[in-house]
């Protein structure tokens, strides 16, 4: 492994990993693009799944208390996810990622632009339970379809004027689940191998260090500057979907 490797790698661990200890969600926007420059795109899916999750465990931990205080709503989102994931990979045999990745970048786009420069937050606290239901769903399709499973749900959180514990207690264990299964539907496809056994020992630590730094800011953020925060990343989102699809 060269030292322009090993950098990136750590580039690309320290910037996934800081925005999953700070917002929950986002590690492949802001690893991937590092990972890819020097690991086949496979490999690179794989170590950001992988690393994904176990940085995402550190959050759960942070929230974990308003995970137990809540769980139906939490299994709302997950139970359908979990759900769509498999129709979503089934539906990558009928339908073109590519097309389905720019609708969603420009979907995205679109609301972070217009949520994320105006003075005051959306405020929609009424219950919907089966809109809750509907958005897991949604988000385990687009993730087995296109992996981006943390888009839709993040959009959607950051509309609920909620505690910052509370939204995260939705959205971080929603990811952990949904990429677990990816990185296990990885494994039997034989993602993990050598190369990217290596390339993890680098990127592991690397990501667990700076996700403890993001837990560490998150802790410091308002409610509201949660969720302005997560309306920014559903910006930087759209953003990075559609560049990484037209270039």
């Amino acid at each position: 492994m060269t030292a322009e490797t090993i950098m990136f790698l750590i580039l690309g661990a320290a910037a996934g990993g800081f925005i999953n200890g700070l917002a929950g969600t986002g590690t492949a926007l802001f690893a991937l693009g590092f990972y890819l420059v020097v690991l086949p795109p496979v490999t690179s899916v794989a170590i950001v799944a992988f690393m994904s999750v176990l940085a995402g465990l550190q959050g759960l931990w942070v929230v974990r208390h308003a995970i137990r205080s809540n769980p139906k709503r939490l299994f709302r989102f997950l139970i359908p996810g979990l759900a769509g994931v498999p129709l979503g990979l089934f539906l990558l045999d009928i339908i073109d990622a590519g097309t389905l990745r720019i609708s969603i970048a420009v979907f995205l786009i679109v609301y972070g632009g217009y949520f994320g420069f105006r003075a005051a937050l959306p405020a929609f606290s009424r219950r919907t339970p089966w809109v809750d239901s509907a958005i897991g769903f949604l988000g385990g399709v687009l993730g087995g379809a296109s992996s981006v499973s943390g888009a839709i749900p993040a959009m959607w959180l950051s509309l609920r004027p909620w505690p910052k514990a509370e939204t995260r207690a939705v959205l971080q264990p929603y990811n952990v689940a949904i990429l677990t299964t990816t990185v296990t539907l990885l494994f039997f496809k034989g993602a993990f191998n050598a190369q990217a056994l290596s390339a993890m020992i680098v990127t592991i630590p690397c990501g667990l260090i700076a996700a403890q730094i993001g837990i560490f800011v998150f802790r410091r953020l308002s409610d509201d500057g949660f969720r302005r925060l997560l309306i920014v990343l559903t910006l930087m989102m759209g953003l990075g979907i559609l560049i990484s699809e037209l270039v």
